[in-house]
């Protein structure tokens, strides 16, 4: 047994020997090692062997650059930086930054009629596409990072005992890859949401510091157009929508978390089933050569590691899904409210808001495929129609005080029916000063 890692024992028709030397015989590592490493051996492609740690190093160098933390931000910024450059991105004028905060003053005094919440802003800011870029990056790691770590860590829960003793470097080198490949992916999105959003908030998570009120003008003003409204009252509606969203993230402490952790519970219950995985990455390495980095690139972009959601993962993302409609729910329904005797052009662009919020783009694509999420609701309307429906019954007290704790939000059941929620609550009787003060001597005879 003096073969070294890389050559095929004998033959490699003894199944002894060949099992002794290859521990990841039967586990969805052996077609992925075998064809990295075969050249390296006496088996060529494909080879039962282990590969040479060096060859295969070599291979996916393209992914390796030197990093800390499971996801290459360096290079994903880069890939980001250089999606946005691909068209014009002036850095915002000092006009347009004035008209920024002009727009979300005037918007935080609309709000003040239709909210018990008070404003959450603390600065305003008008941002360039790679700004926006920039600012939001502490938050997306917070959010991408777990779904790295537990993919790695799933996958070398994937292989056999015999062979965890055996395959530091290899895991190493393989979570190097999948930081590569997942900052790859990451900076694509990025770049492709930065070109689309209009807002710091406008996905619905809170993906700058609580307070900062940000607006993309570029992008408001492609959105403005062929509206038939005027782009004044576009950044208008928009300064509302963000004005509403800091309200919400400021003063209901717990939802930001709330929000994050159900990304992160649905990073902790990635699972990988060995043998349902087997097959699948046969067949993507058929055709592959591991000589040339453009083909190795395409593997790892081909949904090699795009799992089944386990039982866990789809409660986090019930939860998530059903947390950010009742987000942008509340908010389509208090900026209605505010707009409704002011604001004629409002109801269009409600509609215009929420037929774009319904069809997603490119960049929503690109997210759920790296990490299963929906960055938009699909039930906005269900949402909307649920707050407004509770306000209507109990008034905008009640509508808002639902934020006071988790445990009180609707379900997905309550989704269903937005119109029952809470339907035998009615608002509570009004006492007359009379009333009242009788009332005030009992309690404090008592």
């Amino acid at each position: 047994m003096n073969d070294k890692p890389g050559e095929t024992p004998d033959d490699g028709n003894e199944p002894g020997p060949d099992r002794g030397q290859n521990p990841f015989k039967g586990t969805p590592f052996e077609q992925l090692f075998g064809a990295l490493g075969g050249a390296a051996g006496a088996g060529g492609p494909g080879a039962a062997g282990l590969p040479d740690l060096g060859q295969l190093f070599n291979q996916i160098q393209f992914l390796m650059q030197p990093h800390e933390g499971p996801v290459n931000w360096d290079f994903a910024l880069d890939i980001a930086r250089k999606a946005v450059a691909q068209s014009p991105d002036p850095t915002p004028s000092q006009k347009q930054r004035d008209a920024v905060a002009d727009a979300v003053r005037l918007a935080d005094h609309w709000l003040d009629d239709t909210t018990t919440f008070p404003s959450g802003v603390t600065s305003t800011a008008a941002w360039s596409r790679a700004e926006w870029v920039v600012g939001t990056t502490d938050v997306w790691k917070v959010l991408v990072e777990p779904i790295a770590e537990s993919s790695v860590q799933a996958l070398g829960g994937a292989l056999p005992e015999e062979a965890r003793a055996m395959s530091g470097p290899l895991l190493g080198i393989l979570g190097q890859a999948v930081g590569g490949m997942l900052a790859s992916q990451v900076g694509s999105g990025l770049g492709a949401l930065a070109a689309e959003v209009l807002s710091v908030s406008d996905i619905g998570l809170p993906l700058a510091a609580p307070g900062k009120a940000a607006l993309v003008p570029a992008n408001v003003a492609a959105f403005a157009d062929g509206l038939d409204v005027s782009e004044d009252d576009v950044l208008l509606y928009l300064a509302l929508r963000e004005a509403a969203h800091q309200r919400l993230f400021v003063h209901v402490p717990w939802l930001r978390d709330h929000l994050i952790g159900a990304v992160a519970d649905y990073a902790r219950g990635i699972q990988i089933n060995a043998e349902g995985i087997q097959s699948r990455i046969e067949e993507q390495m058929r055709g592959i050569d591991p000589t040339d980095p453009a083909s190795m690139q395409q593997l790892l972009e081909s949904g090699m590691f795009d799992l089944p959601r386990s039982p866990a993962q789809e409660s986090a993302l019930q939860r998530l899904e059903v947390t950010l409609a009742l987000v942008e729910g509340w908010v389509d329904e208090v900026v209605g409210q505010a707009t409704a005797e002011r604001m004629p052009p409002a109801a269009r662009l409600q509609e215009a808001f929420r037929r774009r919020r319904a069809a997603g783009g490119p960049a929503e694509e690109t997210f759920a495929s790296l990490v299963g999420l929906e960055l938009r609701p699909r039930r906005l309307r269900d949402a909307s129609t649920l707050w407004g429906s509770l306000r209507t019954r109990q008034g905008v007290e009640a509508r808002d005080g639902v934020w006071m704790h988790p445990d009180l939000l609707p379900t997905a059941a309550d989704l269903d029916d937005p119109l029952g929620f809470r339907e035998d609550a009615t608002a509570p009787p009004q006492l007359s000063d009379e009333d009242f003060d009788a009332e005030l001597k009992k309690l404090l005879g008592e």
